[in-house]
């Protein structure tokens, strides 16, 4: 196969990531739901025809790291002689190439001439997927069909337009149906336009051009990774970090890995992380590799485009029933959020010993999610999905930020005005929880402290967040963060904490106040 010039590859790679880029875009702008439009809880991707990365957008990297995997666990489910053209398949199972239920992936095959180039996936994480409680995060969860409607691979778009009655079948399984229906159509317009775009690359540099673009892609990613592990001290490295919780009342679970460098390839094995929790913060194997491919690229190789030749030097093992492998059956929907971040500490962890300087301190690594679900007077279903950033840790050469989101997690805040127009909540405060931050030679950032009112009666609100046991760690001798704090006010007076995971009701007038966890500092104080 002859190489394309490297001018030739550079703009096919631009493409490609144009491509992906305005997919999120189009969700954005066309999506129904707050979540989707304001927050940005999405992400997108391009696949070559066997199902590996070549593009991606500017979203979230739990998201991208397990859209590797997407496309080639439904192709082992729907062969390629059942695809055609205008195909839009809908899925959401976490051990099809998957995280969690909210979080819905749109596939479309794209063809040129009659034949299958590549494939657009879009994920939206829908604000509710059905389930035992509005907004299908369920803290009592302790299988996986509590926790909401399972999508096995779905055609529900094809040439001729919307299969309507399956279509039906999801929309009666969801709360707020027409809202769904918006976000389906948006998922359905962002993968049109990548096949748009695809086709008209194609057509100006030809079929044969951008495909054997890709495929050097994809090999020089793989020297590019290869060099940079080479360039690592050979050894094992172990790396330890701890779930506050099972999720169901039990004690602290840990996640452990043990990276072993050789050469040119790296092996990253959890086998020693902690049994399968009993509540909703198991998690799966493409989500340790999305860690994995995160932390190697973000502290080693942040210039290497991300694809899926990046992946070839490494090896990921996880043990069968344990958190990180726990079967289908198992809830997950917290640790899509929640143990993909304490993986990733694990793995900064690990590498402390020699690359120190390239870390911050232990941060925000959790959702702090709080969802509010009810209905309106006007009978209005509504969730509000708010997950609230926290200090970031303290590097070698500086103080940690305030009040943001790190690591795997980029999605952004719903303004409060938002909040007021399309949710029946107030927003009483928003400000830095002064005092958060770990002391060290370097500070932590600072936390959050927002307070909501709720306006109506019988709001169901849930918690799914960590760093309320376990704090944020501080670094080379600085200082731990504060642990992240949720109090309710009743109307009446009377207070309490809530915990990490847990469904309550609210009532009109009772006020939640949201403390976020500060990061850690670095280095000793003085």
């Amino acid at each position: 196969m002859n190489r394309p010039d490297p001018f030739t590859l550079e703009v096919v790679r631009h493409a490609l990531s144009g491509a992906a880029e305005e997919m999120s875009l189009i969700v954005m702008r066309s999506a129904r739901s707050p979540l989707l439009r304001e927050a940005g809880d999405l992400s997108s991707a391009l696949t070559d025809h066997e199902g590996y990365l070549i593009a991606q957008g500017k979203d979230i990297p739990m998201h991208m790291g397990v859209m590797s995997f997407t496309v080639r666990e439904f192709l082992k489910i729907v062969p390629v002689d059942q695809l055609h053209e205008g195909d839009v398949w809908f899925l959401n199972l976490p051990e099809v190439g998957g995280n969690h239920l909210p979080d819905v992936k749109a596939i479309r095959p794209i063809f040129v001439d009659g034949q299958l180039q590549v494939f657009a996936v879009s994920l939206a994480h829908w604000a509710d997927v059905g389930g035992a409680v509005p907004g299908s995060y369920v803290p009592g969860a302790r299988d996986a069909w509590q926790e909401g409607l399972r999508i096995s691979p779905l055609r529900v778009f094809h040439i001729d337009g919307i299969d309507r009655e399956k279509l039906n079948i999801i929309l009666s399984n969801v709360r707020s149906p027409k809202e769904r229906e918006g976000d389906i159509l948006a998922q359905m317009a962002a993968t049109r336009a990548a096949e748009q775009r695809y086709i008209l690359l194609c057509k100006e540099y030809g079929t044969s051009v951008v495909r054997q673009s890709i495929v050097h892609l994809h090999n020089l990613a793989e020297i590019q990774m290869r060099d940079v592990i080479s360039s690592l001290l050979d050894g094992t490295y172990l790396g330890e970090d701890y779930m506050d919780d099972d999720a169901a009342g039990g004690p602290p679970l840990p996640i452990r890995v043990k990276v072993t460098i050789v050469g040119s390839e790296a092996t990253f094995d959890f086998s020693g992380s902690g049994d399968a929790a009993r509540g909703p913060i198991n998690t799966t194997p493409f989500i340790a590799a999305a860690a994995v491919f995160y932390v190697m690229r973000a502290l080693f190789a942040p210039d290497i485009p991300p694809n899926g030749g990046c992946y070839r030097p490494f090896k990921v093992i996880t043990r069968p029933n344990s958190i990180l492998e726990p079967g289908f059956e198992k809830p997950v929907v917290g640790g899509n959020h929640e143990t993909s971040q304490r993986i990733a500490d694990a793995l900064f962890r690990a590498f402390e010993s020699f690359a120190s300087d390239k870390l911050t301190a232990g941060g925000p690594t959790t959702s702090g999610l709080l969802l509010f679900a009810g209905r309106r007077e006007d009978g209005r279903w509504t969730t509000l999905y708010e997950t609230h950033g926290g200090g970031e840790g303290a590097r070698r050469d500086r103080d940690g930020v305030p009040v943001l989101r790190v690591h795997m997690s980029n999605v952004m805040n719903t303004p409060a005005e938002v909040i007021e127009t399309e949710y029946p909540l107030e927003v009483l405060f928003q400000k830095l929880r002064m005092g958060s931050g770990g002391a060290g030679r370097h500070k932590g950032g600072e936390g959050l402290h927002r307070c909501y009112r709720a306006t109506v009666d019988d709001i169901s609100l849930t918690s799914m967040f960590e760093r309320a046991v376990i704090p944020p760690y501080g670094l080379q001798g600085g200082e731990n963060g504060a642990l992240f704090k949720v109090e309710i006010v009743r109307a009446d007076g009377s207070r309490f904490l809530l915990s990490g995971k847990e469904n309550i009701r609210l009532d009109r007038g009772d006020v939640v106040i949201v403390e976020s966890c500060g990061g850690g500092g670095y280095g000793p104080a003085n």
